[in-house]
């Protein structure tokens, strides 16, 4: 059966503080016993291993931006899809709320979906769902939490806290992809280090890259970043780290785009930013929409896959 967007989305902007938590509970409880074998993936600690088959829609930040969410899986049919098909997967990238106006909603319609289709909806975990000691700032979730459920506010925000620590670190599509929110860690050795990431911080920064680090086409190998956490990382600790997890691209969210996407690192790095509009005031948002079967050798041949709006 397939489910009504646009009903989950007028859920969204009624539902009560209560039946938020409800919602919330039941998506961490979920996504926190997700282990083992699934669908076309199979679940390790927090790291998902696809298989190189069927679809994928993939979502970069979205920022509390429900419009450009809305016409994401709109525009791509995709709710319809997994409905027909148990190999159309989404995949998002990280950093659902902050920023924007509707950061509740768009958890709201995220997780619901996630309950709908739980085992075609993979969420990752970006910087802005990160552990408290390198959380982004400024945080306006609690802020935005006020203003929509009231004094209750932390009765809602406590939960969301709770789902960060169960979100993923990182999807690999065996011999085509990784997708990590922010960086390559350059400390990783194993698809352990990857899928322990969380369970090793922080006396290990592989989680913190992860989530905080940034290509940079002039570092040689790696240099201080400017956000204050992370790395800024070159060509050189992309390809080694790809070559090593038997991978040709990245893809990642975690930058502002002004058409949505960019292309790094000599066609192995792909940026997508999903959101439009303040404080970004990107001229487009963009997601990915692609075959897994396909073999791709660089990012570039991503391009054709790559939707703007």
């Amino acid at each position: 059966m397939q489910a009504d967007l646009s009903k989950i989305v007028k859920e969204a902007f009624e539902v009560n503080g209560e039946a938020f938590v409800q919602l919330v509970e039941d998506a961490t409880r979920l996504v926190c016993s997700e282990n083992g074998k699934m669908n076309n993936f199979t679940v390790l600690g927090r790291l998902v291993v696809m298989n190189s088959q069927g679809e994928a829609l993939v979502v970069g930040d979205l920022h509390g931006d429900l419009e450009s969410l809305v016409d994401i899986f709109t525009s791509s049919d995709f709710v319809r899809k997994m409905s027909q098909s148990k190999g159309a997967v989404a995949i998002f990238l990280g950093d659902y709320g902050d920023r924007g106006a509707h950061s509740a909603e768009v958890y709201y319609t995220v997780l619901k979906l996630k309950l709908l289709y739980p085992e075609q909806v993979i969420l990752m975990r970006g910087n802005h769902e990160g552990p408290e000691d390198i959380m982004a700032d400024p945080h306006d979730l609690p802020y935005q939490f006020q203003m929509r459920f009231g004094e209750k506010w932390t009765a809602a925000y406590s939960p969301i806290r709770q789902l960060f620590g169960c979100l993923y670190n990182a999807v690999l599509v065996k011999e085509r992809l990784l997708m990590i929110h922010g960086g390559l860690p350059t400390e990783a050795r194993t698809l352990e280090d990857l899928a322990y990431a969380d369970v090793t911080h922080p006396k290990k920064r592989i989680l913190e890259e992860m989530l905080w680090s940034d290509p940079n086409e002039t570092s040689g190998e790696t240099s201080p970043s400017p956000r204050g956490a992370g790395k800024l990382f070159g060509k050189k600790i992309t390809n080694e780290m790809l070559d090593r997890f038997g991978v040709r691209i990245l893809i990642r969210g975690h930058e502002p785009c002004e058409d949505g996407f960019t292309i790094d690192h000599d066609d192995r790095i792909l940026t997508l930013f999903s959101r439009r509009g303040p404080p970004y005031f990107n001229a487009h948002g963009a997601y990915l929409l692609v075959d897994l079967s396909r073999k791709l050798d660089n990012a570039e041949q991503l391009v054709s896959f790559v939707h703007k709006f």
